[in-house]
């Protein structure tokens, strides 16, 4: 199946300076993230999401799909990012989730920060409706509404970003997740970041190669820190993965699963590029 990209993907795209007036890209991220949710509480609050989670759709295995033995590849529907800009005009989530479940996917990821990834929580629910593969919700989560509203519009899982996050909330944020059958990916960047997660017991650790407050990408940090993600955690790599190679490597590492957004999104054919990935 074919999903065509824009041929003007790389005009279109307009990076964002790494740092504000704010802080950091993450800081900035963050401050709008807990603004929108302040307003969004008013006209849906918390009772409202916990009566949806009971209509919710069964959950589906994460953790497993990604310790199936072979190359797991979470395919990520990003539509742009802070970073690159418009990645992909043409974003069609049932589509692409389509295709990506067809050429071999383990689980999906799928944006849903409006501002600067252009997601949706309606691309994330659509996506899932049309596939059997687990679905991870890929957001900046900083308020335990946020989960309820992941487990009510059918996340399997969601994302936690330990560089964004105190540690008290972070193990707040764990813990409801795992009330309502949801484990998270929880994502670090340093040696201090993965501590901090393995002291509040997080078991799927996602080592993000790009730095949230510079934006730079550095395969490296996924070597450096390997070795310190204790055997029975899932270890997850995300960003900077372009070949089958970098795949094969980082799961002779010692990696689990792989996040992969960006290249497949930039690709006219993300299926079959991820085809190529997995040594199809």
């Amino acid at each position: 199946m074919n999903v065509s990209a824009s041929a003007g993907n790389e005009a279109e795209a307009v990076p964002m300076a790494p740092e504000t007036k704010s802080g950091t890209v993450l800081d900035r991220i963050i401050d709008a993230r807990r603004a929108a949710i302040a307003h969004r509480k008013k006209s849906v609050p918390e009772t409202a999401l916990r009566f949806g989670v009971k209509h919710a759709l069964p959950l589906r295995d994460f953790a497993g799909a990604l310790t199936r033995d072979s190359i797991n590849v979470i395919a990520e529907l990003k539509k742009a990012s802070p970073s690159r800009g418009l990645i992909r005009a043409d974003f069609d989530p049932v589509a692409l989730a389509k295709c990506l479940e067809a050429a071999g996917a383990a689980a999906l990821s799928v944006l849903t920060e409006e501002e600067n990834f252009q997601g949706e929580l309606k691309y994330m629910k659509d996506a899932r409706a049309v596939v059997g593969l687990p679905v991870l919700r890929k957001d900046f989560i900083v308020d335990p509404w946020q989960v309820w509203e992941a487990r009510a519009t059918n996340a399997d899982s969601f994302l936690l970003i330990v560089a964004g996050l105190g540690d008290a909330l972070l193990a707040e944020l764990l813990a409801l997740g795992r009330e309502l059958g949801m484990e998270p990916l929880v994502e670090v960047h340093t040696r201090e970041e993965l501590t901090r997660a393995l002291a509040v017991g997080v078991r799927i650790i996602g080592v993000n190669n790009r730095n949230l407050k510079t934006l730079e990408v550095r395969v490296e940090t996924s070597l450096e820190l390997i070795a310190d993600i204790p055997e029975e955690c899932i270890a997850v790599c995300e960003s900077g993965l372009r070949t089958h190679n970098d795949l094969a490597r980082m799961r002779a590492a010692g990696f689990d699963a792989f996040l992969i957004g960006e290249h497949l999104m930039a690709q006219p054919d993300p299926g079959a590029a991820l085809r190529i990935l997995l040594g199809s």
